[in-house]
């Protein structure tokens, strides 16, 4: 059954076709069909072709279909492999993205744009699949502009409303920086080792000598796109803006698609990483650094759909983290759980948006503990385990992250351990807040089957999904090896996010101590406020980058080059005019014309 591994990104991008081409003829029942539809074959056929290799020697499988061009040296077939990576990104993006469209189909049921919804959201997980397959750099970069492609189309889906195409526009415009970092890392790869190939481009790099400026600069370039799709410093203030989009949107980016294509972008080229030492180690501080702002962000925010976008950067950050010192295996563990409970807490946040007036505060919330059971234990059941508390899958990911993290580096191993104690508080703050804080108005609807379900699905994922491992031994080499019998780190390790949870019961569940109180100073309101704001990298853009360059489109607006071309369009125009003119759809002045016309040629030939 593993050669029908081509079905798995066909399934979504016939779905795409469908919708496009007659999704405006199909009824409401028939869109969600062939969109839900899709992507559950694709699920289905991801699950065949999943078994059917763990159930072998996980020999890595190449399904070339067809030759893509040939020019020169450079030829590029449209082909598919498969190993133990591969297979854990199948199983999550197509695992995953099934649930949140069946839930998608409960939640967008009402609305204008049905079809065109079904269709963008079957290309971003086409798209995705085609990355995640790619046996050749060209078609992982093919994929990975579908993925920026869709993600455009989706956070602006509501483009009525001016600020949700800002937000679009803003994220398709930073993930380009990062895009063109990654075109140049292929370029030089290509006229180097003359492959794109990714093992053949492996291999061949293996013979360069570590830490020479060919490794450095080909991973520093891939760093660089990865940062951008990954939303990590300093190309990270997209993400929180992309929750513009409707709330499946979010969880399918967040959880099962875009931001996780930097994280395996790196673990796909691992070889390149292990050859530049300095850009690998820069992976692990870029990670830590993310992890601990984007931590510190949540804890003030108010938007229940904001605080789960600046967890996301977060949990992205101890993913590269774990990458930088060389946790391949936890890296990618982490990948998977993360995509299980983020997407249950984004889907459970929809709930609560969805039954609740389409109100995003929490502290217009409260109370919902009894009118929303079963988002209550979604919230519960998916903090617990973004916040790592034992026994939950991300306790297990993150475990494994910081246990090797320490034995690589202790400082960045007690960076981790401050980021799992920020993510306890604003986990468990945004749960007693919404859940437990004074009910102001009372919920307006209940949710349906097709939106529950999936959240209860999840629930099981985010608490068991720690044991569904895939062996990655074959993929990766041996890294650093953790010391379990360190009882000291480990305790350690476990206690930063139950003190998180402490912390957040003393303050927001028993009101032991009061927040009001104290942020009442100044300093730490205006340390709040910029928290808030992002650490102020928006503004801090918009004065060194965007205001600079509309001044000098504003004086290069009138200039000389300008001019000419107006010119010559002005020409243009009268030409046309002068053209038309004598186009009068009159008879008579045809035949003059023609006559007079006859006349000058004879003319003009009796002359000459």
């Amino acid at each position: 059954m593993i050669e029908w591994l081509w079905l798995a990104p066909l399934f979504p991008l016939l779905g795409f076709l469908i919708l496009v081409l007659a999704g405006d003829k199909l009824s409401g029942s028939a869109v969600a069909w062939v969109g839900v539809g899709s992507v559950g074959l694709s699920a289905i056929a991801a699950a065949l072709v999943g078994a059917s290799f763990l159930a072998g020697d996980l020999q890595p499988y190449r399904l070339v279909l067809g030759s893509w061009m040939a020019v020169d040296d450079l030829s590029l077939p449209f082909g598919f492999y498969l190993d133990a990576l591969s297979v854990t990104m199948l199983f999550v993006v197509t695992g995953i993205g099934f649930l949140i469209h069946v839930y998608s189909a409960g939640f967008m049921a009402d609305d204008a744009g049905y079809a065109r919804f079904f269709a963008y959201m079957n290309l971003f997980v086409g798209a995705m699949l085609v990355l995640v397959l790619a046996d050749n750099l060209a078609m992982l970069y093919l994929g990975w502009e579908g993925v920026g492609l869709g993600s455009y189309l989706l956070i602006g889906f509501w483009y009525e409303n001016p600020d949700n195409g800002y937000a679009a526009r803003k994220a398709f415009v930073m993930t380009r920086i990062g895009d063109t970092s990654l075109a140049l890392g292929l370029f030089l790869l290509f006229t180097q080792l003359h492959t794109l190939d990714i093992q053949a481009v492996l291999q061949a790099a293996g013979q360069w000598q570590a830490g020479s400026w060919l490794p450095v600069a080909a991973s520093a370039l891939l760093l660089g796109g990865a940062v951008g799709k990954s939303a990590q410093l300093p190309l990270q203030t997209w993400l929180p803006d992309a929750m513009a989009g409707p709330t499946p949107v979010s969880a399918l980016i967040h959880a099962a698609t875009m931001v996780t294509a930097g994280v395996y972008l790196i673990a796909r080229t691992h070889g390149l990483f292990t050859l530049a030492p300095a850009v690998q180690y820069a992976v692990a501080l870029v990670g830590t650094a993310t992890l601990l702002i984007a931590g510190c962000s949540a804890l003030v925010q108010t938007d229940i759909k904001r605080i789960l976008a600046y967890s996301t950067i977060s949990q992205i950050g101890y993913m590269f983290l774990a990458l930088g010192v060389g946790a391949w295996s936890a890296a990618v563990f982490h990948l998977m759980t993360h995509a299980f409970f983020k997407a249950l807490l984004f889907l459970a946040a929809g709930a609560v948006i969805f039954c609740f007036h389409h109100e995003h505060n929490i502290y217009r919330m409260g109370g919902l503990r009894k009118a929303m059971p079963v988002a209550f234990w979604s919230f519960m059941i998916g903090s617990a385990a973004l916040a790592a508390l034992p026994l939950t899958s991300g306790y297990y990911s993150k475990h494994d992250i910081l246990l090797e993290t320490f034995d690589a580096s202790p400082g960045l191993w007690a960076a981790g351990c401050l980021g799992a104690l920020i993510t306890g508080i604003y986990s468990f703050r945004l749960v007693f807040v919404a859940f437990f804080g004074p009910e102001h108005h009372e919920v307006e609807q209940g949710i349906s089957w097709r939106m529950g379900l999936p959240l209860i699905v999840l629930c099981a994922l985010a608490l068991l999904g720690g044991l569904l491992r895939i062996p990655l031994d074959s993929v990766f080499p041996a890294g650093v090896q953790a010391h379990r019998g360190c009882t000291v780190v480990s305790a350690l390790t476990i206690a930063a996010p139950v003190a998180g949870l402490a912390i957040a019961v003393l303050f927001y569940l028993t009101g032991t101590f009061s927040a009001q109180r104290l942020v009442s100073s100044e300093w730490v309101r205006g340390l709040q406020r910029y928290w808030f704001s992002g650490w102020g990298l928006d503004s801090l853009y918009g004065t060194l980058l965007i205001r600079p360059f509309k001044a000098i489109a504003g004086l290069n607006k009138h200039d000389v080059v300008d001019k000419g071309y107006t010119a010559m369009a002005r020409r243009g125009f009268y030409l046309h005019y002068m053209a038309s003119a004598i186009q009068t759809g009159r008879l008579r002045w045809y035949v003059a014309s023609m006559g007079l016309g006859t006349v000058l040629i004879i003319a003009i030939g009796l002359l000459s």
